[in-house]
């Protein structure tokens, strides 16, 4: 469904001497299977959005192909555009007019009929939990609702590749996991494909088939969520003993499966690669030898350990840091 080979986009900023070349997409090569859902992170400036609004249409790349729906963006925009449905971060929906027409008049500018349009608005609004808001206007509705309403306006189409950036900002936890459910769904009752933008890793981890991770214009990683944190480090396993004398040989037995180990107090830790098939054999060495344990905790690593490995920076403090640059530097936003 998606194609890309060698996308790059230069932006040039600023007058006279102080005009510079920016790169926000540096090289990217992608491909998106049909009925995948893909989950694409990375942090503010990264080239996330960039590559979104070239696979989009919305942004004409300085250099390399995509194919989108199997149309070329560059060259078959208009084909890309009727194959696609795009959700946008901030929302397409006119504030004052009512629901129901403005999910109609979207189907009508994809060459729908009105009562082709109308029949398939009402199935989506049943579907997406939108029932008795036809006649209501979008400033009249909560942000859950707001959002399932740009989905059927992506959906009204019945499109085979369905772009969502940024579906869940600003929605409060429940209105979030609520939408996730409707975002899952996409694939098994509509038959599409999904490419997910999203700044929530708890969010990726859940909804996506596979990830793929972006840093300075270029891809870092693109494996399903477990294989990745798998790959990078490992679960952690946290052993606590009953005595002094016990740690020195719980530090031995986890040593045999495990790097990085640490030591505090009756706590002995350790990463270990896929810990569920490996601390079964642990636990029966440690019987064996004598040692009492107090507890056994295993925590498998978060996405956010991914990209902490790949980039040697935390996603989460990426983003953080993305709001304190010298402003002086345009963000991704600005430039695309």
């Amino acid at each position: 469904m998606i194609e890309a080979r060698g996308l790059v986009q230069t932006f040039h900023t600023g007058r006279g001497k102080q005009k510079r070349e920016v790169h926000a997409v540096s090289g990217v090569d992608l491909e998106v299977a049909e009925g995948e859902v893909v989950g694409f992170l990375g942090p503010n400036g990264a080239g996330k959005t960039t590559t979104l609004r070239i696979l989009t249409t919305l942004l004409q790349p300085t250099a390399g192909t995509a194919r989108v729906a199997g149309y070329d963006v560059a060259t078959q925009s208009v084909d890309v555009r009727r194959s696609i449905g795009y959700c946008s971060q901030t929302g397409s929906t006119f504030s004052s007019a009512y629901a129901g027409d403005e999910v109609v008049d979207h189907g009508m500018l994809y060459g729908m009929s009105k009562a082709a349009a109308v029949a398939k608005g009402r199935e989506l609004f049943d579907q997406l939990q939108l029932e008795g808001l036809w006649r209501r206007m979008p400033k009249n509705m909560s942000g859950g609702q707001k959002r399932r309403l740009d989905i059927a306006m992506a959906l009204i189409h019945s499109p085979s590749l369905v772009f969502l950036d940024e579906p869940t900002t600003g929605l409060d936890p429940q209105a979030r996991i609520n939408l996730w459910q409707h975002i899952a769904d996409l694939r098994t009752r509509e038959g599409a494909t999904v490419f997910l933008t999203t700044h929530y890793l708890d969010e990726a981890d859940a909804l996506a088939d596979r990830i793929v991770i972006i840093d300075r214009g270029r891809i870092v990683a693109s494996d399903t969520a477990d294989n990745l944190k798998a790959a990078v480090s490992g679960d952690l396993v946290d052993l606590e003993v009953a005595t002094d004398e016990q740690v020195t040989i719980a530090r031995d037995k986890l040593g045999s499966i495990s790097s990085d180990l640490t030591i505090e107090g009756h706590h002995v830790r350790g990463r270990v690669p896929r810990a569920g098939r490996a601390v079964p054999g642990l636990l029966r060495d440690l019987e064996n030898a004598g040692v009492q344990l107090e507890s056994v905790e295993v925590v498998r690593p978060t996405l956010d350990d991914v990209f902490l490995t790949l980039t040697g920076r935390s996603l989460r403090d990426a983003e953080a840091a993305a709001g304190t640059t010298d402003s002086a530097a345009p963000t991704e936003e600005v430039l695309s």
